[in-house]
């Protein structure tokens, strides 16, 4: 049982190294490259919530401390925020499965947002992130990796403009305002969420979709949260796609391409400036 077990979890690697190695290992190190996202002498927590991205970006971080040659040292840091005893356990069977040493620690944030009525899942997220910043200084690391990828960068985009009125995006790494010396870092920016897909999929691996208590029916990745911005947002980049094949690039590219003397306002520092100001 156990030769099955380490053979699982390299075939696992193996397909990340061969089948996948220029749709996903490829994308990875070049988002490492490009933003900087690791240092030497860096202690990162590899924050898995049980997810596909999560947990593809626990073993490609495995693979690049076999590979980088840059000196740095992880912990994979699961939080549970109440889950339920069953999506508990699938999370701690996968992270065993695939060979993945996670330190769980609780919380009880899905208690405390559970009778909020405005704006639970933005509550849920800031809260979630102030824990892992905790944990993660207080096990001495000085920056915490996220699983977000290209299609989630693209989608926030869109999600800001039509929805919260204004031109941002998710940006590769930032540092912590209220977490001294902390820093949080997304190497999986590059990534198309198909390919996640592919991978799970090509290893018949069932992950966790979606675990509160607000959405407790889908537990794994067949049942999607219909009602949520974002899945609207996909839909609409999906059908601008039938018409223009490079919308999903354009999108992403747009945000590396602002022209200040073209907008009539921007912020910076929670400041805002006019185009008056200069004119």
């Amino acid at each position: 049982m156990a030769e099955e077990k380490e053979e699982f979890h390299k075939e696992v690697e193996k397909s990340i190294r061969k089948k996948f190695h220029k749709n996903i290992w490829c994308r990875f190190t070049k988002a490492v490259r490009t933003y900087d996202l690791v240092q030497a002498g860096d202690r990162i927590a590899v924050c898995i919530s049980g997810g596909k991205d999560s947990m593809l970006m626990a073993k490609l971080f495995q693979e690049l401390r076999l590979h980088n040659k840059v000196p740095f040292e992880m912990k994979f840091l699961v939080m549970d925020p109440g889950y339920s005893p069953k999506n508990r356990e699938m999370i701690e069977a996968n992270a065993k499965k695939l060979n993945i040493p996670v330190t769980v620690f609780e919380t009880d944030i899905f208690g405390s947002v559970y009778n909020v009525e405005k704006s639970p899942c933005y509550l849920c997220a800031r809260m979630r992130r102030g824990y892992l910043y905790s944990q993660a200084k207080e096990i001495g690391c000085n920056k915490i990796a996220l699983g977000h990828h290209y299609d989630d960068v693209i989608e926030t985009i869109l999600m800001g403009m039509l929805f919260g009125a204004q031109v941002q995006t998710m940006m590769p790494k930032l540092k912590s305002t209220n977490f001294t010396g902390m820093e949080l870092i997304r190497p999986m920016y590059l990534i198309r969420e198909e390919h996640i897909k592919a991978w799970r999929d090509y290893n018949h691996l069932q992950f966790l979709q979606c675990a509160c208590r607000f959405t407790e029916n889908c537990a794994n990745e067949q049942n999607e949260e219909n009602t949520s911005k974002r899945l609207e947002v996909k839909r609409l980049i999906q059908e601008m796609k039938k018409t223009n094949p490079f919308v999903e690039s354009n999108i992403f590219k747009s945000v590396e391409n602002v022209n200040l003397s073209t907008v009539i306002a921007y912020k910076k520092d929670g400041v805002k400036h006019h185009f008056l100001d200069e004119y």
